[in-house]
């Protein structure tokens, strides 16, 4: 197992010291890499890899130093990548040409904020720092700035030219860029339908832009290309330039999840509705859904389930632990059902992402709609700034399935801290447990109403 340790080495008490980073993977690798990272060995909590919790440093600096050995060991490891011909020289080089690549690219004096911002993503996708989901979002980002510097006069704008005020202007631009589709027809001309802009885009959209956007000058302020990041310079506005507020959530309940399970349909429905009811039952995210073979699956005591490793960022690109879901008797039989007639060991006869007539979400909304499920739900409309009621068949998507997974399996639980032995929130309790395969599969078989089963290596059924 690959782990990297963050540690000082000095035998001075009152100079501050580089924090030096250790990779080891097994008995034989052990990779070496000297940060620009400094402390004071005084302040150095060499048990925990960070600052001291007691030291006298303001919160806001000691989080950002931690956040930055966390996120030092998650581009280690992405760069390692199991790699074990990688030698501790070779590892420093290829660190410095990501923390530093304007020493290895040759880039023009002129170089614009979007051929650099472009630049570091193509940078950090080939390091492994973000994957190709991950690297699309940015890329959508980097498109809009081009944009707004074109509309506003600013085509070419630099790093150094864009400031606080620039930012603020950008974020406005997002959300009225919709009346600007009839005023710049020529910059819309290869964007289908689909992606232009035809309405005011919604804060938590707006906020996840600039959150994209923010994470590429902070890295520009790391590494030294300009003095401080201007998003620090919003002061209290960014609070609310970048909040993300959510609706009320909307789910199943467990009678509309009955219905759709236990009665007939259409047989144009009975794809989507096989598709729909297993993401119910394991609750992940579309994007891993649909890449979900025969080779996601394994067994345990007689207990299916499926492992992955899910593909949205982890937390600080850190932990890389396998998600395992029990796969319960509903789930089984309708993916025995597909078993060897679909191609590349495929798990379901998956569906394309999007809205149009062969989407996934689209074909969710005809499921509702021919259950009836039509309960109202209330969705806030951001430009009058209430709520309105729409039935639950309008809104319905693929993450109607994550959700409704997480409520089921949320009403079968006890209170960790009922028991009122330690307080809410403590981490001494899921230090003390850890709910195996055999715990959740009993969990999961009453939130869905299921009976236990068993089967064999060749997933027959056995009990």
């Amino acid at each position: 197992m690959t782990t990297v340790k963050a540690f000082i080495r000095t035998g001075k008490k009152d100079k501050e010291v580089n924090v030096r980073f250790r990779i080891s993977d097994g008995r034989n690798v052990q990779l070496f890499h000297k940060s620009e990272i400094m402390v004071l060995p005084t302040l150095w909590d060499s048990k925990n890899e960070q600052y001291k919790a007691k030291s006298v440093i303001k919160l806001e600096q000691r989080t950002l130093f931690n956040s930055s050995i966390s996120s030092r060991k998650g581009l280690l490891l992405s760069i390692y990548n199991g790699d074990k011909s990688i030698t501790s020289t070779k590892l420093e080089e290829l660190m410095d040409k990501h923390l530093h690549p304007e020493k290895y690219n040759i880039a023009s004096k002129n170089e614009s904020l979007c051929e650099m911002f472009k630049r570091y993503v193509d940078g950090w996708l080939d390091t492994g720092v973000i994957g190709p989901g991950r690297k699309k979002h940015y890329d959508v980002v980097i498109r809009e700035l081009t944009r707004f510097f074109i509309i506003y006069g600013m085509d070419g704008c630099s790093v150094n030219e864009f400031n606080r005020d620039t930012i603020l202007m950008f974020r406005e631009f997002l959300r009225i860029e919709y009346t600007l589709v009839d005023k710049f027809p020529g910059l819309y001309i290869s964007m289908n339908s689909r992606n232009k802009p035809s309405k005011e885009r919604s804060q938590n959209t707006i906020a996840e832009k600039l959150l994209l956007l923010q994470a590429f000058l902070v890295e520009l302020e790391s590494n030294d290309i300009i003095p401080i990041s201007p998003f620090r310079k919003i002061g209290k506005e960014k609070e609310s330039i970048m909040k993300q507020q959510y609706d009320e959530p909307i789910f199943l309940t467990k009678a509309e999840f009955n219905t759709i399970q236990s009665k007939e349909c259409p047989e144009l429905l009975q794809r989507v509705k096989d598709v729909f009811i297993v993401q119910c039952c394991f609750g992940c995210r579309v994007g891993d859904f649909r890449r979900f073979t025969f080779d996601n699956i394994s067994i345990e005591d007689g207990i299916p389930y499926i492992h992955y490793l899910p593909q949205k960022t982890h937390k600080e690109g850190l932990i890389r632990t396998e998600i395992r879901t029990p796969i319960i008797r509903l789930a089984y039989e309708i993916i025995i059902k597909y078993k060897g007639k679909l191609l590349d060991n495929a798990l379901l006869p998956y569906y394309p992402d999007g809205n149009g007539e062969r989407g996934y979400n689209y074909q969710i909304k005809k499921l509702l709609e021919f259950y009836e499920i039509n309960r109202n739900v209330a969705v806030f409309n951001t430009q009058l700034g209430i709520n309105e009621y729409k039935p639950i068949s309008e809104m319905a998507s693929s993450k109607l399935a994550r959700k409704t997974h997480v409520d089921l399996m949320n009403k079968v639980q006890i209170d960790k801290y009922a028991a009122g032995l330690h307080a809410r929130n403590s981490g001494a309790v899921n230090r003390y447990t850890n709910l195996g395969i055999k715990e959740r599969f009993v969990l999961m078989c009453a939130a869905f109403g299921c009976k236990k089963y068993k089967v064999d290596n060749e997933l027959n059924i056995i009990l």
